[in-house]
C-alpha cells in the first residue's frame, strides 16, 4: 500500500552518470585520490599481508598510503620486525614494489610513533631543556659548595653551562672560570648581596610516543641541525637500500614538550638578537610582567622560533637530496606557524573530534563525539602558508576521533572534510588504516585514536562512495591556483611579548586555542573576512619581507594579492614596518586596522621605537575604521553569494577562469541565481556526488551572468566554465511542494553478509532497526537487504526515492537497475520513470560495527590485545562496550516516493 504524503524533497541523482572535470594533467592519478595513514602495528608484516592490504585499499579508492610504525599486538612479537633493520627495510621495498604496481605512492614517517627520535638519539641530541637553580649569598659571606642538579628527576643528561653571579643593584658577574673540579664554586659577595644563578643545559627525558620495536628512544632535539644530520644518518644507509621510491618523508604535529633549550642557545642567541643574554637572566625568569623582562622573553621566544625554522628548512633540504617531498604538522610548534608550513613541501593540518553542523538529518550525538578543533581559521594557516610559498597541494590528517570507536558513519565523515575543502584543504589522509592480516579475528587490529578505514570495518562495503566524492572533489581543488586576493598579518610578537608565567616555549597547538588565538583581534579579522566571502590568506614577517609590488599588485613567492591587512596589535619589528611602508609607496594597498604602539624585543628598542613612530608619523599612516568599506574603495569586493547561506572556496583554472565549490551545511535547501565571477560562454555544474554535470540555467544582464544553483541541505555542486559542447543541467522539482507517497508495503530482509552470525530471515510490515527483531539481529553487524513490490502511486513521468532515517548506508536498485548508493544526508536516490505495475525494489542497507563489537564484549571475549595504550574511548578512558545500548540499524524510513517535474536549460 502506498499512502500519500506531503513533506519536504531534496534530490540526489543517478550514481551511473560518469564525472566531468577540468583535470590536471601535471597532477597524477593517485594524488587526487584520498590517502591513509597505515598503522604497521610491531611492523608486524608479512608480502602476503601487504598485498592483500594494499589490494583492498586500491580497490575501494586509496591513492597511497603513509607507512606509521608503532607499537605491536600481543601475540605476535615473534613477527616484530625491527626498524631499520635488513628485514624491515626488505618489507619496505617490497611494499613500493607492489603499490607502484597498483597505482599507489607511499610516504613514510622519519621514524616511529611520534615526535622524531629513537635508538639513534644519544643524550647530547635529545629534546633539551634550560634548569636555572639560583643560591642567595650575604654580603660578605662566602659560598662554597658543589653545582649540581638538585631535583634528582632532571640530574640525568645535565650538565652545567654557566654560574653568574648578579648583585643586589642587578650587576652582573660570569664567574664560570672560578669553578673547580667537581663543579665546586667558592665565591664571596664582597659588596652587597647576591644571588647566584646555576645554568644547566638539561633533558626533558621524554621518549618517542607510541614507538614501534627498534624504535624506541629519547626525542631529537628539535632545535639543533647538528642533532638533524646525526639524526638521520641510519635513514641515509636506509634509503639507498630501497628497492624504489618514495613520495615523501612525514613530521607529525609538533608534540615535543618542555624543550625549551639547545646546547647552544646563549651562542645562537647572541647571533641573532645582537646581545648577549646570560647578563638579563633575572629579567628573562620573572614571572611578573615587566617592560625589560617581557622585551627578553620575546627575543628568546623568537630565536627558538628560528632555530625550529633552521631544523625544518634542513629536514627538507636533506628530504630533497634524496629525491623525496616533504610533508610537515606544524601546528604545536613554539614559533611561527606560517613559516614552518611554508618550510615543507606539503603543509598539513590536522582535524580532532567532531564539529558541528546545521545539516537536516545528521546526526551528533552527545555519548559518541568530542569536541572538534577545525577551526576555519586554524585550518587557514596551513593553506595560506601553501598560497603565499606558491605550493599546490595542502594536506590535513582527516577523521581523527571523529566519533568513539566503531560508531563513525560515512554520513558523519562528509561535511567534515567539506570543511577542509573550504579552507584550501585538497590532500586529505585519513587517519587511518590500520595493517591487519587475514588470520587476525575479527574486528581485526586497530590503533587507538583512528575511524580504521579498512575491511575489517563494516563501513567499508560502501566507503569507495565516499573516497570518490573526495577524489572527485579533489580533482578539482588541485586544479589551478588559489583565488588570492587579501593577506592578513598575524602578530606574533604580541603573544611573544607576554609574561606568560615565564614560560620560554610558547607552543600553538590546535588544542588550546583559547590560550592564544581567540579573543584576537587578527582571529576576529579572519573570521569576519572568511564568513563575508573574501579570499583571504596570513603572512608572516619573514613573508612580508619577500613582498614586492608589480602593478599595485602584493607580490609574494606564491603570487599576486591585492592588499595587506594589520589587524589591530600592539607589537611590530621595524623591518617589517619600513617594508610595508615601502611597498605602500610602490603603489600597494596596505589597511591599518590598528597602528601599532611599537618594537618588539630588547636590542636598542628606545631608539627602535622612536624610528618606529616617526614613521607612521612621515608615512600619515591612518587606520581604517570601517575595513569592508576600505576593501570596496580599493576594488575588492566579497563573494555576494555567502548572504545565501552557502559556504564557498574558489581556484583559478589554467584559463584565468574561476571555479567555485559549493556547499550547503545550512538546514534548508538553497535555490536561486548567483552571481559568480565566472566567464565564458557555458557555465556547467557538476555534482561531485554523483557525476552529474551540465549546462547550468543562466540569466544574463548587464554583462553579469547570473547561474541557477539548487542545493538540498548537504549537498554541493562546482561551477565553472567551460569550452565543451555539454547536455543541459536537469533542474528537479516536486510538481507540487512537498508532494510525496509513503511507501507502505510488506519488506524481506535477508541477512547476506555480516557477523558474528547470520540471522534467519524476516518479514516486516513497519520499518524500524532489525536489532528488535532478536537477539542475533541485535548483535549482527552488516548488510541486510531489504526487497519490496510495489505499483506506481500517481501519474508522474519522473520519480524521487526518499529512504528516511538510513542506519548508516545503503545500495539501491529498482527493477534490476542499480541507482547508486545513497551513503549521506539527504538519502534521496533519482529513479526516473517507474512501471504502473509490480516495481520490485531492493536495497542493500549496511550498519556500524558497534553491535557486533558490542556482543563480542559482553560474550568475554577479549580483542584488546595491543601493547601499550591498548584501547581507550574518545576520552581516553578505560574501553568499555558493554555499557552501550544498540545501535539503531538499517532503514527505519519512512520511505517516500516524490513525483518530480524536469526543468532542461534551454
Amino acid at each position: 500500500m502506498i499512502k500519500k504524503n506531503r513533506g519536504g524533497f531534496t534530490i540526489i541523482c543517478s550514481l551511473l552518470l560518469l564525472f566531468s572535470a577540468l583535470g590536471n594533467a601535471q597532477q597524477h592519478s593517485e594524488t587526487v585520490k584520498p590517502w591513509a595513514r597505515w598503522w604497521w602495528m610491531g611492523n608486524a608484516v608479512d608480502s602476503t599481508g601487504i598485498k592483500y592490504n594494499l589490494i583492498a585499499l586500491q580497490k575501494a579508492g586509496i591513492g597511497g598510503v603513509e607507512i606509521t610504525p608503532i607499537y605491536g599486538v600481543k601475540g605476535e612479537e615473534s613477527n616484530y620486525l625491527k626498524f631499520l633493520s635488513k628485514e624491515y627495510l626488505q618489507i619496505v621495498s617490497y611494499t613500493l614494489e607492489v603499490a607502484d604496481s597498483l597505482d599507489m605512492r607511499v610516504d613514510m614517517t622519519l621514524g616511529t610513533g611520534w615526535p622524531y627520535g629513537g635508538s639513534q638519539v644519544t643524550t647530547k641530541d635529545a629534546a633539551t631543556k634550560l634548569i636555572v637553580q639560583t643560591y642567595t649569598v650575604n654580603k660578605g659571606e662566602r659560598f662554597k659548595d658543589t653545582i649540581t642538579v638538585m631535583n634528582p628527576k632532571e640530574k640525568k643528561g645535565a650538565s652545567l653551562s654557566y654560574v653568574l653571579a648578579f648583585d643586589k643593584n642587578g650587576k652582573y658577574q660570569d664567574i664560570t672560570n672560578q669553578l673547580e673540579e667537581n663543579h665546586m664554586i667558592n665565591w664571596k659577595a664582597r659588596k652587597s648581596d647576591a644571588t647566584i644563578y646555576a645554568v644547566f643545559t638539561g633533558k626533558t627525558g621524554q621518549k618517542v610516543k607510541r614507538a614501534a620495536p627498534g624504535g624506541e628512544g629519547y626525542t631529537l632535539d628539535h632545535y639543533s641541525t647538528k642533532a638533524f644530520r646525526h639524526y638521520v644518518q641510519p635513514f641515509d644507509t636506509a634509503f639507498s637500500k630501497l628497492n624504489g621510491k618514495l613520495r615523501a618523508v612525514f613530521n607529525d604535529s609538533y608534540e615535543v614538550y618542555g624543550t625549551d633549550f639547545t646546547p647552544d642557545f646563549f651562542t645562537e642567541f647572541e647571533q641573532r638578537r645582537g646581545y648577549d643574554i646570560k647578563p638579563f637572566l633575572p629579567h628573562l625568569l620573572d614571572t611578573t610582567s615587566t617592560e625589560i623582562g617581557n622585551r627578553i622573553k620575546s627575543d628568546y621566544r623568537e630565536t627558538i622560533s628560528d632555530l625550529l625554522k633552521d631544523f625544518d628548512s634542513t629536514w627538507t633540504l636533506w628530504a630533497h637530496n634524496h629525491d623525496l617531498i616533504t610533508r610537515l604538522q606544524a601546528h604545536g610548534s613554539p614559533g611561527n606557524l606560517i613559516d614552518y608550513y611554508a618550510a615543507a613541501d606539503i603543509p598539513e593540518c590536522e582535524t580532532f573530534g567532531s564539529m558541528p553542523f546545521d545539516i537536516k538529518g545528521l546526526r551528533r550525538d552527545a555519548e559518541n563525539i568530542r569536541q572538534g578543533d577545525a577551526d576555519l581559521v586554524m585550518l587557514k594557516f596551513s593553506s595560506s602558508a601553501a598560497h603565499i610559498s606558491g605550493k599546490n597541494l595542502v594536506s590535513s590528517e582527516t577523521f581523527t576521533w571523529l566519533r568513539e570507536h566503531f560508531k563513525t558513519a560515512l554520513s558523519q565523515c562528509k561535511p567534515e572534510v567539506e570543511e577542509l575543502f573550504l579552507n584550501g584543504i585538497n590532500h586529505t589522509f585519513l587517519h587511518g588504516s590500520t595493517y591487519s592480516p587475514e588470520r587476525a579475528k575479527w574486528p581485526g587490529w586497530k590503533f587507538y585514536a583512528s575511524v580504521n578505514f579498512n575491511y575489517n570495518n563494516t563501513i567499508w562495503e560502501d566507503a569507495p562512495s565516499l573516497f570518490s566524492y573526495i577524489k572527485n572533489c579533489q580533482e578539482f581543488l588541485q586544479e589551478g591556483t588559489a583565488v588570492r586576493e587579501t593577506l592578513l598579518y598575524w602578530p606574533i610578537y604580541d603573544i611573544w611579548q607576554q609574561p606568560l608565567k615565564a614560560d620560554l616555549m610558547v607552543q600553538f597547538p590546535i588544542h588550546s586555542l583559547k590560550d592564544w588565538l581567540y579573543g584576537t583581534d587578527f582571529y576576529d579579522t579572519a573570521t569576519s573576512l572568511i564568513e563575508r566571502g573574501y579570499s583571504t590568506d596570513f603572512i608572516s614577517d619573514s613573508f612580508i619581507q619577500q613582498a614586492k609590488v608589480k602593478n599595485g599588485k602584493v607580490m609574494v613567492p606564491g603570487g599576486a594579492y591585492d592588499c595587506i591587512i594589520i589587524p589591530e596589535c600592539t607589537y611590530m619589528p621595524l623591518n617589517t614596518l619600513e617594508h610595508l611602508l615601502n611597498l605602500k609607496r610602490e603603489g600597494a594597498h596596505i589597511i591599518f586596522k590598528g597602528i601599532p604602539e611599537g618594537v618588539p624585543g630588547y636590542l636598542n628598542y628606545k631608539q627602535q621605537n622612536e624610528e618606529f613612530l616617526n614613521l607612521i608619523k612621515k608615512m600619515k599612516i591612518h587606520t581604517s575604521e570601517d575595513l569592508y568599506n576600505a576593501l570596496d574603495i580599493i576594488g575588492i569586493h566579497n563573494e555576494s553569494l555567502i548572504a545565501t547561506g552557502l559556504k564557498y572556496v574558489s581556484r583559478i583554472d589554467k584559463d584565468g577562469n574561476k571555479i567555485y565549490f559549493l556547499v550547503n551545511h545550512t538546514d534548508h535547501k538553497i535555490d536561486t541565481y548567483l552571481s559568480l565571477d565566472i566567464a565564458g560562454s557555458v557555465i556547467q555544474l557538476i555534482d561531485p556526488l554523483t557525476g552529474r554535470n551540465g549546462k547550468a540555467k543562466v540569466w544574463s544582464k548587464d554583462g553579469h551572468n547570473k547561474v541557477r544553483v539548487s542545493l538540498p541541505s548537504g549537498e554541493t555542486v562546482f561551477v565553472a566554465s567551460t569550452k565543451e559542447d555539454i547536455s543541459s543541467w536537469n533542474y528537479f522539482d516536486s510538481v507540487e511542494d512537498g508532494l510525496a507517497y509513503d511507501l507502505e508495503t510488506s519488506w524481506l530482509l535477508d541477512f547476506v553478509k555480516g557477523g558474528p552470525t547470520l540471522p534467519s530471515n524476516a518479514t516486516i510490515d513497519t520499518l524500524a532497526s532489525w536489532t528488535i527483531l532478536n537477539a542475533e539481529a541485535e548483535a549482527f553487524s552488516g548488510t541486510v537487504s531489504y526487497t519490496a513490490t510495489f505499483d506506481k502511486p500517481a501519474e508522474g513521468i519522473s520519480w524521487m526515492l526518499d529512504l528516511g532515517d538510513v542506519r548508516e548506508s545503503a545500495k539501491v536498485w529498482i527493477n534490476g537497475r542499480y541507482l547508486g548508493c545513497a551513503w549521506a544526508n539527504p538519502y534521496k536516490i533519482y529513479i526516473g520513470a517507474l512501471k504502473e505495475k509490480g516495481n520490485t525494489i531492493k536495497i542493500d542497507v549496511t550498519n556500524l560495527p558497534a553491535n557486533r563489537l558490542r556482543a563480542l564484549e559482553k560474550s568475554g571475549e577479549e580483542w584488546k590485545i595491543f601493547h601499550e595504550i591498548n584501547m581507550v574511548t574518545k576520552d581516553y578512558k578505560k574501553f568499555d562496550a558493554t555499557v552501550w545500548q544498540p545501535t539503531p540499524s538499517g532503514l527505519l524510513g519512512p520511505v517516500k516516493l516524490i513525483p518530480l517535474k524536469v526543468e532542461i536549460t534551454k
